[in-house]
């Protein structure tokens, strides 16, 4: 998510140390759904897309299976039981690693600020959409097992997303595991079901139109939530209906990290015919924030709203640097149908 400069600092806490994973198991695709390849056109679909979203353009995937929900905890804690894995959240920083990454003359943080921590979500009365600070904040302790800092658990909360993940500890998941992320392009595909050039993965209705569709914010953001979904934060998974391919939480819950560098010219950058697979771009680059290479998130969150972040339409676009971690991004993973 796009940060103001005067809290990126808050951003670049989480830079990963090596902790590399060496413990693979054997492939296991219970839980996947197998995802027929196919043509479909990626990109926008109203006039709520942003900039990045066009153009619209033709893609070709092939087959590949997809995790029915997002990573759970008790999925996450199997994964770090079996290896000792240390989350980006939990560790302390070295100022000497990140400090290139940020504009010249940025001046080192108060140590507390490389302390281990994470993004935690707090309501505000602000009126000012632009500064993300108002509704963020860098709380130390938080991570994927207190994901409100010290006196926090995720007891009985197994069947709920894991969160406060980066895209680094998601990658090392996958390696565990022997899967991948998968692709900005399959994420799009695998949301839209089937259905042709539809704004949300259930089709055009508005997501609170009828029956509810998704764990969104509802109400006025940041300030109220109606809670007619019933959830303020993250919910279990599955408790939503599926989109056509059988895929939960296509939108909203959480944010999901895909394998792709973030271009916000990558669209314009693509051949006009003949695209199969693409893989994103090979350099990352966000005009708002030029210094920080950053991975694409999709889907929404629980914090998503139409009047702020209608980011649960198919086509919508997010990013973030990979060492970064929040109360409202997750994963899940893909498996390539071998030829």
């Amino acid at each position: 998510m796009i940060l103001k400069k005067n809290i990126l600092v808050l951003l670049i806490v989480f830079i990963s140390c090596n902790n590399e994973v060496k413990q693979p198991q054997l492939v296991n695709k219970s839980g996947m759904i197998f995802i027929e390849g196919g043509f479909f056109e990626m990109g926008a679909d109203n006039d709520e897309a942003r900039p990045d979203e066009y153009p619209k353009h033709k893609i070709e995937i092939s087959s590949f299976w997809m995790d029915e929900t997002e990573v759970t905890n008790a999925q996450f804690k199997e994964f770090v039981d079996a290896t000792g894995y240390i989350t980006t959240a939990e560790r302390s920083i070295n100022w000497d690693e990140i400090k290139s990454m940020l504009p010249p003359g940025t001046p080192k943080p108060n140590d507390s600020l490389l302390s281990p921590s994470s993004l935690v979500f707090k309501e505000s009365n602000t009126s000012n959409l632009n500064d993300y600070s108002k509704w963020w904040s860098l709380v130390r302790e938080a991570n994927w097992k207190q994901p409100f800092g010290p006196g926090s658990n995720i007891e009985g909360k197994d069947d709920y997303p894991v969160v406060h993940v980066s895209w680094e500890d998601a990658n090392e998941y996958c390696k565990w595991a022997g899967k991948r992320l998968p692709t900005e392009a399959e994420y799009e595909y695998a949301s839209r079901g089937g259905l042709i050039n539809e704004i949300y993965s259930w089709g055009n209705q508005k997501v609170n139109d009828g029956n509810l569709k998704a764990n969104i914010w509802e109400g006025i953001f940041p300030k109220s939530n109606s809670l007619n979904d019933k959830f303020y934060y993250a919910s279990p998974v599955k408790s939503f209906s599926p989109n056509n391919y059988g895929l939960f939480d296509m939108a909203g819950n959480v944010w999901e990290w895909c394998s792709d560098w973030y271009h916000a010219n990558y669209y314009s950058m693509l051949p006009k015919e003949g695209i199969v697979d693409p893989q994103g771009p090979k350099k990352s680059y966000d005009p708002v924030d030029p210094y920080s290479e950053k991975k694409v998130v999709r889907g929404g969150s629980f914090l998503c709203n139409d009047s702020y972040c209608s980011g649960y339409r198919n086509s919508a676009r997010m990013k973030t640097t990979p060492d970064s971690s929040s109360l409202h991004t997750g994963f899940r993973t893909a498996y390539s149908v071998k030829k």
